[in-house]
């Protein structure tokens, strides 16, 4: 609702004018904010110049409906034009004289500041005693003009109008009267034209009545309904502009209170608006704004005479922008400047229309006109707000295990983890590396090769790391075969040392794959499957660290090489793993939980054994490298080995062991298989030594209320803001908050939902915006 200023002037030029503004956020039922005296100084010249600028606009007498006998007639073009342009050059000195007037009176410049810091398109009632006041064109203040403000007429007196029962007008069409009244060189026609084209197809219900008898419009006004009082043909007001009458047909001259019981009547059912598309209504509008027990809540009519083409010009702007959805104030304002254009053949046309309003009734829009008022309790928009976000949280809670907005989750997971700071090397860790180089440089010393690591080559390396004292040594190469009979030697360490693990693969029956068996020489206990989890977008994003398989796969270990690794590596310093009541193994203070089938942003995680989301400590180099030549001939430094986890496997890229991860933003951007094995052993350690809380997701409940949250946050914004440009911008602001917010608790160790809540916030935010709209226009459809 824009903030009304009420501007009450009180005197006469001789003596100058009583100036009060008092403005409220709202109608005249809001309170009170601002109230200020003021005072504007005596000027009979501004008058005058009223009064000369009329003089001249009356004598062009040629373009008005009611034509005086005795008026000069200008027929000649010559002094048509010379008309024309004394019309207009007495326009712009009475608007200049105006603007002075308003502008450089130092007792008025309080009143004017405060106009000037109330902003753009506030609406400014203009009450006043003195009728000459009412004429002048007070939308041509600059003040006014800059700030795109809507000017009205307003009476001293006043009073809310006392409705007996407006549900008596059958809602879904807009009652209107339309009086044609005597038309003597007048074009009716045109005027009836504009109305039922616009108004008939907008849900209006016109009733015409030509030339009626005094006793026809009285019985009319007394037994129906009416929203919209139309009237087009003569009329006037007196001199002393407290006094207008219409002329009703050829014999019969009405005034307001020729109708007043009647119109009385007719405002009680419901008559909200009165147009006078005739010449010289002020004293109309004057009777009906102030009349006792009347006050009828908003009436255009016109400020002079009127040519002819210019009421059904002034009809059909006024038309088109109300039913369009405009408020009373802006289609007038709209007509208003349309008509500005037509002012090469019709002089100060624009200055014509001018609206009288109750300020204790809102304007009706023409939607709350066809469809009724709105009877809305305070409460009624955010208690939408609030089942609107449970219902679009419902049904969001509802579909994401479906998958359906999984793609734009695990989108947004990828990014979560690239924003992420690197964590850097892990000092607990040591690779090392089977290069082309290092294929070559096995050949050249004999060794026999198969695949990629040689028996001779793998007997001296295990012998070399041994010498320095590793925590653990984990061969992520796969070796379903025999030690060769030249190098019986390497089958018992491969089989007694403690700290040595080796890899084996599970079988697939979906994908008819039979796995890989383990090494023959190495012990169950220390073998770890390599099988991974990679989801339908062919990203690696979590973790399988613990698994059944089939009884006839040759892979039957449970742990994987990674979890066998880590927990080796933590029995040297006392930690050792425990089964709690809810099957979840403790290390420590540290708990590793499995995904549940739930998982939120994810569907079906229960499918393959005990899952973790896959904490990437980097997305570069997770430990030191090394690579076999240099540990062979000793190019490397004691300290990379002592007390480490070593992973041996091949980053030769003739061998393929890649895998895409959520860093990888095309198809070439790869993690070896090794590393990836490397970063779940330092997800494990850095969760049990460190403290790093693995990467988590809340509880569906705790999502629900998360959603709905967010949800009730769009449609609460809504509500505040009261411009669309406004509302995307916070919008737009919310959204980048929530992503923030979810970032800065995703560094934390929790994954929680940005898309669901996104989504949330937006479509709460659009239906409860539509609710609004409609709540602001009408309450619902009654046919």
């Amino acid at each position: 609702m824009k903030q009304l200023s009420i501007l009450t002037l009180y005197g006469e030029f001789d003596q100058g004018f009583d100036a009060t503004l008092e403005i409220r956020q709202g109608d005249l039922h809001s309170p009170s904010q601002t109230r200020i005296k003021g005072r504007l100084s005596g000027n009979r010249d501004l008058l005058n110049c009223y009064r000369h600028w009329q003089q001249r606009y009356l004598s062009l007498e040629m373009l008005f409906r009611a034509l005086s006998a005795n008026a000069e007639q200008v027929t000649n073009s010559s002094q048509r034009g010379e008309a024309f342009a004394a019309c207009r050059q007495g326009a712009e000195v009475l608007e200049g004289s105006l603007n002075h007037w308003l502008n450089t009176d130092l007792d008025f410049r309080s009143i004017r500041d405060k106009l000037l810091r109330s902003g753009k398109k506030f609406q400014l009632l203009l009450q006043t005693n003195n009728p000459w006041l009412r004429r002048f064109p007070w939308h041509r203040w600059d003040l006014l003009a800059e700030a795109q403000a809507d000017v009205a007429l307003s009476a001293l007196e006043y009073d809310c109008p006392n409705p007996l029962n407006q549900q008596t007008t059958p809602k879904g069409k807009v009652k209107i009267l339309a009086i044609l009244g005597q038309g003597a060189g007048l074009n009716q026609q045109a005027d009836q034209q504009a109305l039922e084209e616009l108004a008939g197809q907008a849900g209006a219900q016109i009733t015409w009545r030509q030339e009626p008898q005094a006793s026809e419009l009285n019985q009319q006004l007394w037994e129906q309904g009416w929203d919209i009082l139309f009237f087009a043909g003569h009329s006037g007001t007196s001199q002393e502009g407290q006094r207008g009458e219409i002329q009703l047909n050829q014999t019969e001259r009405l005034t307001i209170d020729d109708l007043r019981f009647a119109l009385k009547k007719a405002i009680a059912r419901g008559l909200q608006l009165a147009i006078f598309n005739s010449c010289d209504g002020l004293g109309l509008a004057y009777q009906l704004a102030a009349q006792q027990d009347l006050y009828l809540p908003q009436v255009i009519v016109m400020a002079e005479k009127v040519p002819d083409p210019v009421s059904p010009k002034f009809l059909r702007y006024f038309l088109e922008a109300y039913i369009r959805g405009e408020s009373l104030y802006s289609s007038v304002a709209e007509a208003r400047e349309k008509l500005h254009g037509w002012e090469q053949e019709y002089p100060c046309a624009s200055w014509l229309p001018v609206v009288c309003q109750n300020p204790t009734v809102q304007p009706p829009t023409w939607k709350e006109l066809r469809y009724g008022p709105i009877n809305q309790s305070p409460w009624q928009l955010p208690r939408t707000a609030v089942i609107a976000s449970f219902l679009v949280t419902l049904a969001l809670m509802v579909v994401r295990p479906l998958g359906v907005i999984q793609p734009w989750e695990l989108q947004a997971y990828d990014q979560f983890m690239r924003w992420r700071p690197d964590q850097g090397v892990d000092p607990r860790l040591l690779v090392v590396e089977i290069t082309e180089e290092d294929f070559k440089y096995q050949d050249d010393q004999g060794m026999k090769r198969k695949w990629s690591l040689s028996d001779a080559a793998l007997a001296q390396l295990l012998d070399k790391l041994q010498a320095h004292h590793p925590r653990a040594i984990g061969l992520d190469i796969y070796r379903d075969f025999p030690v060769s009979e030249e190098y019986q030697d390497l089958a018992n360490p491969l089989a007694r040392m403690d700290n040595f693990f080796a890899v084996c693969e599970a079988s697939n029956p979906t994908r008819n794959y039979r796995g890989i068996a383990p090494p023959p020489e190495v012990p169950p206990e220390r073998l770890g499957f390599t099988d991974v989890v990679i989801d339908s977008d062919g990203i690696l994003r979590r973790y399988l660290w613990y698994a059944t398989f089939n009884s006839d796969s040759p892979c039957q270990t449970e742990m994987s090489l990674s979890l066998q690794l880590a927990l080796h590596y933590l029995a040297a310093e006392g930690i050792d793993p425990k089964v709690t009541p809810e099957s979840e193994v403790q290390l420590g203070e540290t708990t590793l939980r499995s995904l549940p089938g739930y998982a939120g942003n994810y569907s079906g995680t229960s499918n393959a054994g005990y899952q973790m989301l896959l904490d990437y400590r980097t997305p570069g180099d997770i430990a030191q490298r090394v690579t076999l030549k240099q540990i062979l001939t000793d190019q490397f430094e004691p300290s990379w080995v002592k007390d480490r986890v070593v992973l041996i496997g091949v980053t030769a890229h003739s061998i393929k062991d890649d895998f895409r991860t959520p860093f990888s933003q095309d198809s070439n951007q790869t993690m070896r298989g090794v590393f990836i094995h490397a970063q779940m052993v330092s997800q494990i350690l850095s969760a049990v030594k460190d403290g790093r809380q693995p990467l988590w997701v809340w509880s569906q409940g705790g999502e629900f209320f998360w959603i709905w949250g967010w949800g009730s946050l769009g449609g609460f914004l809504v509500l505040v803001c009261k411009r669309l440009v406004y509302g995307m911008g916070v919008g737009i602001a919310n959204l980048v908050v929530l992503s923030g917010v979810c970032f800065v608790v995703f560094i934390q160790g929790w994954w929680i939902p940005l898309v669901p809540s996104g989504l949330a916030f937006v479509a709460t935010g659009m239906i409860v915006g539509y609710n609004k709209t409609l709540s602001m226009s009408y309450s619902a459809l009654s046919n």
